[in-house]
């Protein structure tokens, strides 16, 4: 939309539902944007990098650093030893994460020492100068190795279960069993980690820091410190792509910046490169998923029994909600009347794995497609009609319980699905797929619509809470502050429309500052999707405070009623009177009356007992479907995503504009992640695909060439959300799991769609050349 439409949309919506632009995406585009590393760094910043490992499994016998501290420019080395108070940045209880290696070393690549020069290129060049002697051990590197020995767990399993699966399996007309390899994903995002801190008086310590949870490194910074954490102040302005993959692993950097700033009482940066980053940085988990299911002669699931097992790394970082989170997504949009769901996290000699988009439930939901992909196969149908038939049904129906126990009130999929499957014409063109498949000899079509429901809210309750800090100026301009990270998703762009919205003023008399730890304490992460959900009601809670007092003032100075006081388009409405909103403002400041408010939010209603298995730890759920058609060579396995068709849902949209880029960029992302980003681990453990030179994420040119995306604008939330919106961050990315079913479908073509073709993701050329190959020999 150009600037004339956009301003046009908002005067007849409001600011509030308005497709307005990301408040800095001319910025991002001109390149004028802030990012930490654009800062003006201190007089006598000095410079951090890592010192790697380059074994899997070992104990250090000896670590000979006189090398490294005697090249020209290096200020210091930091080891295990020089922490102050603490050498742990575990997110868990478990305290099993060290800063740097002490003694021992997990995962290749892990640091054991820190370089502190006078530049980056020196501390660079000699941070590799260590001579390192080690006694190894046995890695346990691959998931398959960890699940076939049984492996050591990172932290303990969940199970989800209702009804009699065992049982019900046993008495299924049909029943299949089978298994999915799942990759994992880099987050790759453009800005790499990076933190910069700068030491103050006494105990202070400003830390500016690529991440998406403030909170957390201060409190990680101030234990490695051994200081309270109100002598740290961690500020975020924006990130340069987050992905789930700041939610933890900036903490390494902050501490270890923090440390020698604290040590030689000057501002310390560490910026790894791109190599380092990818070595010594979590990523999205890999999985095993082990199924059975019983199902009728319909195709009607009567039970699954199902094991997620994942590959979680050396220490726990966020496995367990990581792994919890798949199970709960497992259904998917299906009601499964007998249902056993269990998680593995094993531990392994790799870097920990960590939050990524979807967190979880994206591994979940494709284990779950893939049952209904085989029940479709088995009894040779399409896809879409086993899909139908075992979707979830509405309260009266009895089917709409989860495996978790929290009954599904808001489910409106069957009309998502049966709007695209019309507006895309999705029979026809799977009836002229199939006859094109007949006669074509190299080229084969595929095409799938599948849907996405997911559960939006942190699984561990406490999380689900925001605070926000609002300012009037005596000009009429507002200060907003809250504890969301911005990261390119437009939470910042969301949050202030919510105020102007408030005030009835225009959207660039909201001022939006940086998040500190200073101004909003205590924060969640910006993850789960929640960032708008729960920092916009926290604004408007902060808004509705002054409003309440500037009412009061109002009827009290005018001599009228509450219910005569009015904010309208920049001004106030009070009785017959149009006051312009600064001038007011100016009144109540000078009556005496405060125009600052700190907001809070906390989400109602919901609750989880993991030990039981049961709860309600969804406050609502957002829904989609995808139509995805590809063309597919059976002589090389190369294919192109042809065309695709969303419609999603996201409640009644805050920004239709921001929502949409969310979605496309989402489905994207999912599509790298199933198709073309592979993770490749050597026999020693080493990460090889480690640069952009070996790791693939999508291009622009691997972008749907036909790419319709549209929003489901009758929907609402049934839940008192923000502008009664819904999330729009995670559940997109799930979308694109369309793109592998239509995949297998121009495989298994090949052989008379008589057989399902397992395609383990990502499903590179080689893996679908594979699959054409064991197919036509079978």
């Amino acid at each position: 939309m150009d600037k004339s439409t956009l301003e046009s949309h908002a005067t007849i919506t409001g600011p509030m539902h308005a497709p307005l632009r990301h408040d800095s995406a001319h910025k991002h585009v001109a390149g004028t944007a802030d990012y930490i590393d654009d800062m003006p760094e201190p007089a006598g910043t000095l410079h951090g990098a890592l010192g790697l490992t380059d074994r899997a499994h070992a104990e250090i016998l000896e670590m000979d650093l006189a090398a490294v501290a005697a090249v020209p420019g290096v200020v210091c080395v930091l080891t295990a030893r020089d922490m102050p108070h603490s050498n742990d940045i575990s997110p868990t209880h478990l305290h099993d994460e060290p800063v740097l290696a002490d003694g021992r070393v997990e995962f290749h690549g892990q640091p054991a020492f820190a370089v502190i020069a006078e530049t980056r290129d020196v501390a660079r060049r000699a941070a590799r100068l260590a001579r390192m002697t080690y006694r190894d051990f046995l890695p346990a590197i691959d998931i398959i190795d960890a699940v076939a020995t049984g492996g050591e767990l990172v932290t303990p399993p969940l199970t989800l279960e209702r009804g009699d699966a065992e049982g019900e399996l046993e008495r299924a007309p049909r029943r299949i069993q089978g298994h999915m390899r799942i990759g994992g994903q880099e987050h790759f995002y453009l800005e790499g980690h990076i933190a910069l801190a700068i030491p103050g008086e006494d105990d202070e310590m400003t830390v500016w820091v690529s991440t998406q949870h403030p909170s957390e490194v201060q409190r990680m910074v101030a234990q490695v410190l051994g200081v309270p954490s109100n002598a740290v102040t961690v500020n975020v302005r924006r990130m340069g792509g987050g992905f789930g993959g700041k939610e933890t692993q900036g903490n390494q950097f902050a501490a270890l910046a923090a440390v020698a700033a604290r040590k030689l009482r000057r501002a310390v940066k560490f910026r790894p490169d791109r190599d380092d980053d990818m070595t010594a940085t979590g990523k999205r988990h890999d999985f095993l998923v082990n199924y059975d299911v019983g199902f009728d002669e319909e195709g009607r699931i009567r039970a699954v029994q199902a094991n997620y097992a994942a590959r979680c790394g050396f220490s726990a970082d966020l496995s367990g909600p990581v792994t919890d989170r798949a199970l709960f997504h497992a259904d998917n949009a299906y009601f499964y009347p007998h249902v056993k769901l269990t998680s593995q996290p094993l531990k392994t000699n790799t870097v920990s794995n960590t939050a990524f988009r979807g967190f979880g439930g994206p591994q979940g939901m494709l284990g779950g497609e893939r049952i209904i992909e085989e029940i479709a196969y088995a009894l040779g149908k399409d896809p879409l009609e086993i899909r139908k038939l075992n979707f979830y049904g509405d309260a009266h129906s009895g089917r709409n319980v989860t495996p978790y126990h929290q009954k599904i009130e808001d489910n409106i999929i069957s009309r998502i699905v049966d709007e695209l499957e019309a507006s895309a014409d999705y029979q026809a063109r799977r009836a002229a797929i199939i006859e094109f498949n007949r006669s074509s000899r190299v080229i084969r079509k595929g095409i799938a619509l599948t849907p996405v429901k997911f559960g939006i809210s942190f699984t561990l309750t406490h999380l689900n809470q925001a605070g926000a800090l609002v300012h009037i100026y005596t000009d009429g301009s507002v200060h907003l502050n809250h504890g969301g990270t911005e990261m390119g998703q437009g939470v910042y762009t969301k949050v202030a429309q919510v105020l102007a919205d408030s005030f009835q003023i225009d959207i660039d008399r909201v001022k939006i500052t940086a998040t500190t730890t200073g101004k909003v304490p205590n924060t969640s992460a910006t993850a789960a999707s929640s960032g708008s959900d729960l920092n916009g009601m926290a604004a408007f809670d902060a808004a509705r405070q002054i409003k309440e007092r500037l009412v009061a003032f109002a009827a009290e100075r005018w001599q009228t009623t509450a219910e005569n006081v009015t904010f309208v388009a920049n001004h106030v409405r009070i009785g017959d009177e149009l006051v312009p909103f600064a001038q007011f403002v100016q009144e109540a400041y000078g009556a005496r009356v405060q125009l600052s408010a700190a907001g809070f939010y906390a989400t109602p209603g919901i609750h989880w007992d993991r030990a039981a298995g049961r709860g309600t730890p969804f406050y609502y759920f957002a829904y989609g479907a995808a139509v995805s058609e590809v063309s597919i060579d059976t002589l090389t396995g190369e294919y192109l995503v042809d065309r695709v068709d969303v419609l999603h849902d996201v409640g009644r949209s805050l920004n239709a504009a921001i929502d949409l880029g969310q979605i496309e960029g989402g489905f994207v992302q999912g599509m790298g992640w199933l198709t073309t980003e592979e993770l490749w681990w050597d026999e020693k453990g080493r990460l090889r695909t480690h640069a952009p030179s070996t790791y693939k994420i999508p291009l622009a040119s691997d972008r749907p060439k036909i790419f319709n995306v549209r929003l489901a604008e009758w929907s609402e939330n049934a839940e008192e959300t923000i502008g009664r919106s819904k999330a729009v961050g995670e559940p997109p990315l799930m979308l694109p799991i369309s793109v592998v079913e239509a995949l297998s479908m121009a495989v298994a073509s090949v052989a008379g769609y008589r057989e399902c073709p397992r395609l383990d993701t990502p499903a590179t050329p080689e893996r679908v050349l594979m699959a054409v190959e064991r197919l036509r020999a079978g």
